[in-house]
């Protein structure tokens, strides 16, 4: 394992600065007195989620949830030897990147050069663009960043000699070379080479190239497989050991001192740190990344399933991520026994990996649990819930729900409160 390497940091003077935005119209459930103050007056006068004026629907993230998934994630990481490179894109929030970065965080994860520019606003100064960059525009903006800014650390992937072409073209002439990753694909998976034969030709590409760098390599495992049965963590293991030994066979053309190999999103990276944390020859400096995002709020849906940390547990002696997520929203209408509508649709919540779950309900001061009650459907402005025999809910009380796949439930909400039991301490900006 080679000498730990320094850590990221941010522009704390803009991220400050996104507390003296000013509320107003824009961001659809502040209550209407809290218009005019900064978001940093506003959460400093405590307002109450449910007494103070806010509209529904509305998501929130609870904070001591979020705080326990930043030191489990954090101290896990330290633990096994990795890196950590949360991706950004799942929450675009620089006040959730900060806290992240001061959990240990090496880096920030993005995927595409709009998300690369908005990190750049902030001043991420180490950053893992984990897809390819082929823009010419965007490659000219990002040769000006590093030359403007001789701490900024970047990198990004290549999966293609055509790739490395046109970032060379794009390049020519730039003082600072640009970081590339050979990026290793899968069958049946997303982007990344097949074979082992391109995988070097890309290689060759990169050292031929004067404005290139070749850093490592890198990938994706959560396009292969989409359950946590033996036969998908086995596609995982196989594909991990491919790209270990891709990062050995190319180890006469790295031109760096340090060695990055990065992989795992938020389903199986018990196996990531199993495969690729250790047993490196001693002569190669590798530094092993991790790129889970979704970790920082966990969900009540897809993750608490499949996640190495989620309600079926592969990780032993470390305590279980709790979901930060809740949506509330309003009965509007029960048309039946059988069913409420709630003032929550697609326009508010995620529904590609499950739809929300009902778990609470509030009437006036009195909240409690709610059981045997399902979302069916939603519309672009309602949910369906189907309601068991002797339901408590009526017209007009509020329902919890719990919110599966955070990567897009936050580009739903520009601004959402963080809530200590129902008191919001805090409002953080997201920048889709």
């Amino acid at each position: 394992m080679p000498e730990p390497v320094s850590g990221c940091s941010m522009d704390h003077t803009a991220v400050a600065a996104i507390g003296e935005e000013r509320l107003d119209w824009r961001f659809r459930s502040v209550p209407s007195w809290l218009w005019g103050l900064t978001l940093a007056e506003a959460a400093g006068r405590r307002p109450n989620l449910f007494t103070d004026g806010f509209v529904g629907p509305i998501v929130v993230l609870e904070a001591d949830a979020l705080e326990h998934n930043l030191r489990t994630m954090s101290a896990w990481c330290a633990q096994h030897g990795l890196r950590l490179a949360p991706h950004g894109k799942t929450t675009m929030a620089p006040q959730l990147f900060a806290r992240q970065i001061e959990h240990g965080a090496w880096g920030i994860a993005c995927a595409n050069a709009g998300q690369l520019r908005i990190y750049r606003a902030f001043g991420v100064s180490r950053i893992v663009l984990a897809n390819q960059l082929v823009d010419p525009a965007a490659l000219r903006w990002l040769s000006a960043e590093l030359e403007a800014d001789p701490r900024f650390e970047f990198s990004c992937w290549a999966d293609s000699v055509r790739a490395v072409e046109l970032m060379t073209e794009a390049l020519r002439g730039a003082d600072r070379p640009v970081d590339v990753l050979v990026e290793l694909g899968g069958s049946g998976g997303r982007t990344g080479v097949r074979e082992e034969e391109t995988a070097f030709a890309i290689g060759t590409a990169v050292r031929d190239s004067p404005v290139l760098r070749l850093a490592g390599v890198g990938g994706y495992e959560g396009a292969l497989a989409h359950d946590a049965g033996k036969q998908s963590r086995d596609i995982v293991a196989s594909y991990l050991r491919r790209l270990k030994a891709l990062t050995i066979a190319l180890a006469d053309s790295y031109e760096t001192e340090q060695v990055i190999v990065t992989a795992g999103g938020s389903a199986f990276f018990d196996q990531v740190a199993e495969e690729l944390a250790t047993g490196w020859p001693a002569e190669l400096a590798v530094v092993p990344v991790l790129r889970s995002g979704a970790y920082l709020t966990h969900d009540d849906g897809f993750y608490r399933e499949i996640s190495p940390l989620g309600d079926h547990p592969r990780i032993i002696g470390t305590p279980p991520f709790r979901p930060a997520l809740r949506a509330w929203a309003q009965v509007t209408s029960k048309p039946a026994n059988d069913l409420a509508l709630l003032t929550l649709g697609k326009r508010d919540a995620s529904f590609d990996e499950g739809l929300p779950e009902p778990q609470l309900y509030r009437r006036g001061d009195t909240a409690a649990k709610l059981a045997g009650h399902t979302v069916t459907k939603l519309n672009d402005q309602h949910a369906f819930v189907a309601l068991p025999a002797g339901s408590p809910l009526a017209v007009g009380d509020w329902v919890g729900l719990g919110l599966s796949h955070p990567c897009t439930v936050f580009d739903k909400w520009p601004l959402i409160p963080v809530v200590d039991g129902e008191t919001v301490t805090e409002f953080v900006r997201t920048y889709f």
